[in-house]
């Protein structure tokens, strides 16, 4: 077994070309000061551009993340570039005892990264290749999370059936399958995180609408009903004892807009986080619980972030669980950390180690 306060050489991965690749960025920065403060030997290497030097690390300290994603355009471009498949061969993870995964969306978080590394044999930060391809895809997701007895909001499932920039109105059987939803619903990209293509639906023509918009980033959209009460989440860490998962801190999410979508999360000023939330001790046991039940019924691994909304009766519901939340020290992994007792270093430290304890029983 692994020193508990060896230095690792650690590749830190990141970037990437989906709509989240500044949320990424922004949290590579924190991420390589914290693991180097810890006495790691870090190297950054972004999957379209290559390994960074010193001058490209400078600047990730200082990004901030856009009230918008980037454009299609941007990204199009990047694709061209990015050498996913290849990612074990560059100098930098092929070295690496452990691999760090800084990557959001459906490339970095779906299973693909993760299915690159364990045919390169190298051990690497979250959940494996099926868990990471499961919890991305909302609605199969949510299917599993049901089987488990563990509620989620009741939703409608669209594959291919409106076209792109389509708004004309739904096939009756789709209408009626709404309409029993209850309005208003939440329509959104099945495989799309950071709330990336995010809307609000009063009707049936908003509906179809946000359809629409929400298949310009996946063809795989969810309608989901909107509940109505208080919105949590609630971080989940697997010990280094090799214990059973611990819920970490409830924090609760307050928005001046209905929905807490990227433009809000990424916008200073119109959501407040609180941490720790101020709840009842009956609810914030049940949130720990689901939260703790959701990371394990999804078979996930080493950490991750479980989302709530509250019903009319005020019965928490899952909403969807993060395998790679956001990293910098103020996202909402790191502050439900914090409550727990467990700084932004201490965390990506374990983090880190989970990866490499891994490595060694495989």
């Amino acid at each position: 077994m692994t020193a508990p306060d060896r230095p690792l050489r650690v590749a830190l991965v990141t970037g990437g070309s989906t709509p989240e690749r500044e949320v990424a960025l922004s949290g590579t920065g924190e991420v390589l000061r914290a693991l180097r403060a810890t006495g790691h030997e870090v190297s950054v290497v972004d999957t379209v551009e290559g390994a960074l030097g010193p001058e490209e690390e400078g600047r990730l300290l200082a990004l901030r993340v856009g009230r918008a994603p980037p454009d299609e355009t941007g990204l199009a471009r990047l694709r061209e570039r990015e050498d996913a498949a290849g990612l074990c061969r560059r100098p930098a993870v092929r070295d690496a005892e452990v691999v760090f995964l800084v990557l959001h969306g459906l490339d970095g978080e779906g299973g693909r990264i993760q299915a690159v590394l364990e045919l390169g044999r190298k051990p690497y930060t979250g959940s494996g290749v099926l868990a990471s391809a499961l919890a991305m895809e909302k609605a199969s997701a949510k299917r599993v999370l049901r089987g488990a007895g563990i509620p989620t909001p009741a939703f409608s499932f669209f594959e291919g059936a409106v076209s792109e920039g389509e708004t004309a109105p739904l096939p009756e059987a789709r209408r009626k399958q709404i309409t029993a939803l209850g309005f208003p619903v939440v329509v959104k990209p099945s495989r799309v995180g950071s709330s990336v293509g995010l809307t609000l639906a009063n009707d049936l023509d908003e509906v179809a609408a946000g359809i629409a918009a929400a298949r310009r980033h996946d063809p795989r959209v969810l309608v989901e009903r909107m509940l109505p009460g208080r919105e949590f989440t609630v971080g989940v860490l697997d010990p280094l004892s090799g214990g059973p998962p611990e819920a970490l801190g409830i924090g609760e999410i307050i928005t001046r807009t209905r929905l807490f979508d990227y433009h809000s999360k990424y916008t200073p000023g119109i959501a407040e986080e609180v941490f720790p939330a101020r709840i009842p001790k009956a609810l914030a046991e049940t949130l720990s619980e689901l939260a703790v039940a959701t990371h394990r019924a999804l078979g996930l691994r080493h950490f991750s972030r479980v989302d709530f909304r509250l019903d009319e009766n005020g019965e928490p519901s899952v909403l969807e669980a993060n395998t790679l939340p956001g990293m910098t020290t103020r996202s909402l992994l790191p502050q439900s950390a914090a409550v727990a007792g467990i700084g932004f270093p201490e965390l990506c430290d374990r983090i880190a180690r989970l990866a490499m304890r891994e490595g060694e029983r495989t």
